[in-house]
This record gives C-alpha cells, sequence and structure tokens, in this order.
C-alpha cells in the first residue's frame, strides 16, 4: 500500500470515528495505522475497534499507565522478563509457567486492545497436553502473526539463545504513543 492509500484510509478512519461519537485529535498516525493494519485495512471495522479501545482504555486504565502498586501481586512471583529488543526495535518480553486459560485471555486482551503490538511469540517447554490447547488458540490468531520468527540474540540461554532474562518490573521503557 503507497502514502496516498494511506492517507485516505486514515482520512476515513478519522471520519468513521467521529461518526461513531468519539475523537482520534490525541492520537498519532503510527496508532491509527496499528488499527487499519488489524482489520485489514477496512476503516470501518478499524473505526469500531478503535473506539471500543478508547472505551477499554477509559475504565481500565484511566491514567495512561498501570502503576506497579496497582500489580504488585503479578509482578512478585517474577514470571516476567524483558530480553532487550529485536532486530526491529520491538521489545522481546518472556512469561514462565503460564497457564493455557491465561494465555488465551492474554492473546485476546493484545487482539482487541493492542492491535499490532505482539511482533513475535514463541512457545517453548510446553506440556504434553498443551499441543491440542494451542491449536484452539492458534485459531484465532491471524496467520501473519502465527508466521513470524525471532533471532537467537532474544531467545533466552535457557532454550539455546543468548538473551539473559530480566524481570520486566526491573526495567524502564519509554512509554508508547497513543
Amino acid at each position: 500500500m503507497d502514502k496516498t492509500q494511506q492517507e485516505i484510509a486514515l482520512t476515513q478512519l478519522r471520519k468513521s470515528v467521529q461518526k461513531l461519537g468519539s475523537s482520534t485529535e490525541k492520537y498519532g498516525e503510527p496508532t491509527l495505522m496499528r488499527f487499519l493494519i488489524a482489520r485489514s485495512m477496512d476503516p470501518e471495522k478499524a473505526a469500531k475497534m478503535f473506539v471500543q479501545w478508547q472505551k477499554w482504555r477509559a475504565v481500565f486504565v484511566p491514567n495512561g499507565s498501570i502503576p506497579d502498586s496497582e500489580v504488585q501481586d503479578e509482578l512478585g512471583p517474577r514470571k516476567a522478563f524483558l530480553q532487550g529488543s529485536s532486530k526491529d526495535g520491538y521489545p522481546q518480553i518472556s512469561y514462565k509457567n503460564i497457564d493455557a486459560r491465561g494465555l488465551i485471555t492474554g492473546f485476546q486482551l493484545l487482539q482487541a486492545y493492542y492491535p499490532e503490538r505482539l511482533a513475535r511469540c514463541f512457545i517453548l517447554s510446553m506440556p504434553w497436553f498443551f499441543v491440542s490447547v494451542w491449536r484452539m488458540i492458534s485459531r484465532f490468531l491471524e496467520k501473519a502473526t502465527l508466521e513470524k520468527e525471532i533471532g537467537e540474540e532474544v531467545l533466552p540461554e535457557e532454550h539455546g539463545g543468548r538473551a539473559t532474562l530480566l524481570a520486566v518490573q526491573d526495567v524502564t521503557v519509554p512509554p508508547l504513543e497513543g
């Protein structure tokens, strides 16, 4: 898609969001493009997703971020780790001992409220029964998401890579736009 087509899609998205009673004023092109890409460049579908996202954020993330104090129980077990950035600049996050329900919920949240934020996902050392669970989960994922790969520089050492696990609560990451 060339720049002109993107501009047309962005303009249509903005108009569609207004028709739905909301606004895109506080958000830049990168944020709006994520919604368009997530909905195959369909401005109407992207607008609906965008408005749903705004409503969700107003309820669950009213101050723009969630303070560490509200997620101490989740951070305490040190199950989430950051191994640096991929070649494309995406933060590489690992989770240990996540159950199937948690994984499904995580994917649902990513797809509904964080479109085009998941660059890659690998599931390592899974128990034997997880294969059938994965078949169920993967039906909800876009084909492009299922085909992404990472390099050994961000794969944890315990799985043959070169990355050292660093708990997310020990890392400062700059805020994302929008």
